[in-house]
């Protein structure tokens, strides 16, 4: 059996740097040099490979299958659900279902433009990223808010910050199901675990909107929508996430959003109706476009169908109860000794499950083309926008994954967590400070995960931190570095008059990500100290 070494050039600070090539070159290839994404991850996966071989002395068989172990995770586990939401999402909008759930949502709202933000910024954009991630909430819903009154800039940054708390469990889990898959911690667990953490972080960015939208003035009577929108989202995110799994919290957190605003609405409403920056409108009635966008009860059943039939679909497939994703075809592993912790081994494994959440999403795909009727034309027009976008991205999962995994097995990761373990218990600061570099020079929570989760946990375990803990962080530091990732941001503008101008929109962003960032240390800290339970296996 391999064994790895710890220190293989003899000088702790030069095994430091030398760990830190593959890191350093993706995300320069990526901010820098603005290579796409799937290209960067294949350089890097090769030169992580060729170290690994050459300085770490991992043997070339074994790295080989660790590399294919790795690449067929990323394959199965994630973008076999990321390309089933994305083919559900994108059957949505050619049959024009999803035009018709916006036109319902417009018709629930006022002018008020803190109603109009909870409604589409919050709600409608934690369900779009729960659905398919990738920058497209802002897609979606900075247009809409252009269209309520809010200046192109201004609704790029608030669609922005308004999807940080949902990215851990965007794309139907991925980012997650991409830690879990390379710790080794169980899914349940780490769902769980980061449940926790994102409840705590929910309770602040519906503030955060309001005084983006209507300033500090803005709170004088418009608190009680962000006292519900942020509750009503943990309220549906929370048990799912802790009881349920990663597949489902943003979704079930958006539908039950939606229903504790509305019903709020129906009770209350501000006593002001304020505008673009606080402004007092001397109308308090719907625009009549809003009240033409009023729908039959029958289109909005349609609006909603596809929505309950995922739901229910992912419910019962993937619950405690049911037995599907335990079943196992094919496993199979290398293992080396590890470095880190004498006597322990680590593994590189892939295990063929028919029944993973990727499969419970196809399900719920067809069960929705079927209600919807969709014909031929449309089956190709939905296959054809599915692949162009998601194409580049499921090379990543291939390549990435592959990188991980050598980095992981070829001891690499062990030698860059022994460095980092000399910080001391101060590394709770520095961990999701890491998962908010990662994500914003690489766009990607799902591949952030995948590259710094073991690290993670390997300086968790050298400092004798709860095992869960650093893990967390890093998945929850790098949701709040997505306003900031230029490849989420190029695709967030794509639907605004920023295209190729990420930079405005970044630098525009920049400074509320800060503030969420140290909210988040401070919640880190907190639990380390207070509540390590949340963070144990």
């Amino acid at each position: 059996m391999f064994s790895q070494i710890l220190n293989p050039t003899g000088n702790l600070f030069v095994t430091w740097i030398v760990a830190l090539i593959p890191v350093i070159l993706l995300l320069v290839l990526l901010a820098v040099f603005r290579v796409s994404a799937w290209l960067a991850v294949l350089i890097g996966s090769i030169v992580t490979f060729l170290l690994g071989l050459w300085v770490w002395k991992m043997p070339l068989g074994n790295g080989a299958l660790a590399y294919i172990y790795g690449s067929a995770t990323g394959i199965w586990n994630v973008d076999w659900i990321t390309f089933w939401g994305v083919m559900l999402f994108n059957t949505l909008v050619v049959t024009g279902t999803f035009e018709k759930f916006r036109r319902w949502l417009i018709s629930q709202g006022t002018e008020d433009v803190r109603v109009q933000t909870m409604l589409f910024a919050w709600a409608l954009g934690a369900l779009l990223e729960g659905l398919v991630g990738f920058g497209y909430p802002w897609a979606f819903v900075a247009p809409i808010l252009i269209t309520l009154g809010i200046p192109d800039l201004d609704a790029v940054r608030v669609a922005a910050i308004a999807n940080n708390a949902p990215v851990s469990y965007g794309a139907l889990g991925a980012p997650i199901i991409a830690l879990a898959a390379v710790t080794g911690y169980p899914l349940m667990a780490l769902s769980a675990s980061v449940g926790h953490i994102v409840a705590i972080l929910a309770l602040l960015p519906p503030w955060l909107l309001i005084y983006l939208v209507a300033g500090k003035d803005g709170f004088r009577d418009g608190w009680p929508l962000a006292i519900v929108g942020s509750l009503g989202y943990i309220a549906g995110q929370f048990p799912v996430a802790v009881y349920l799994g990663p597949y489902l919290p943003d979704v079930t957190g958006a539908i039950v959003c939606f229903a504790a605003l509305l019903v709020l609405l129906r009770f209350w409403r501000p006593r002001r109706v304020l505008g673009y920056g606080g402004t007092v409108l001397a109308i308090s009635e719907l625009p009549k476009n809003q009240r033409d966008s009023e729908l039959g009860a029958s289109e909005i059943l349609q609006a909603w169908l596809p929505i309950i039939v995922l739901v229910v679909v992912v419910v019962a497939w993937t619950g405690p109860w049911s037995r599907l994703p335990t079943i196992n075809w094919l496993h199979a592993a290398v293992t080396a000794q590890s470095s880190v912790t004498q006597g322990a081994t680590v593994s590189a494994a892939f295990d063929f499950k028919p029944g993973v959440g990727g499969t419970a999403i196809l399900v719920s795909w067809i069960v929705v083309a079927l209600l919807l009727r969709i014909n031929g034309r449309q089956l190709a027009e939905i296959w054809k926008t599915s692949w162009r976008q998601m194409w580049g991205a499921c090379l990543v999962g291939v390549f990435i994954f592959g990188l991980a995994y050598v980095y992981n097995y070829s001891g690499m990761a062990g030698s860059l967590a022994k460095a980092f373990s000399e910080i001391g218990v101060a590394f709770i600061v520095v961990a999701p400070i890491l998962g908010w570099i990662g994500v914003a020079l690489s766009g990607s929570n799902t591949s952030t995960n995948a590259m710094f989760g073991k690290f993670q946990a390997l300086v968790g375990q050298l400092l004798g931190f709860p095992p869960l803990i650093l893990p967390t962080l890093n998945s929850v530091g790098a949701e709040i570095g997505k306003p900031v990732a230029p490849q989420t941001a190029s695709v967030g503008v794509s639907t605004t008059r920023f295209v190729r101008d990420e930079g405005a929109v970044i630098r525009h962003n920049m400074g509320w990500t800060f503030v969420l960032l140290v909210y988040l240390v401070l919640i880190g800290v907190a639990c380390y100290l207070f509540f390590p339970g949340i963070a144990t296996v």
